[in-house]
């Protein structure tokens, strides 16, 4: 099965993060991160079951304009995005079942535009 992750060796910018369509996660982390890396086996488990999900994991440190213009100070922070549009946001997620809910939601969203009610 093809993976939907991709490892951006240059971040994208805030334009063309804001013009994607369809449903996106960013992850902002750090590889020497062990936050990060203990995140990585329930993240990969859980994108699993939505291929139509693209993400993006991107190495965040002061300084890099994405992960400031998204306001990340902790990592790794997940950002789930539907054209566009932040529609939920996790910090240092403690649990793999919150990570499935939000993949959920941005899921229904995805396949329903109109739906505004997701929390």
């Amino acid at each position: 099965m093809a993976s939907n992750r991709t490892e951006t060796p240059s971040e994208p910018s805030r334009s063309e993060i804001d013009a994607c369509a369809g449903p996106l996660l960013i992850e902002f982390g750090a590889r020497w991160c062990g936050h990060c890396r203990a995140l990585q086996a329930p993240l990969a488990a859980a994108l699993a079951a939505y291929p139509a999900i693209h993400h993006l994991q991107i190495e965040d440190g002061p300084g890099r304009p994405l992960g400031r213009s998204f306001a990340v100070s902790l990592w790794p922070t997940l950002v789930f995005l539907h054209q566009g549009k932040e529609i939920i946001r996790l910090v240092r997620p403690a649990a793999a079942e919150t990570i499935e809910q939000a993949l959920a939601a941005l899921h229904l969203r995805s396949d329903n535009p109109h739906c505004q009610d997701l929390a």
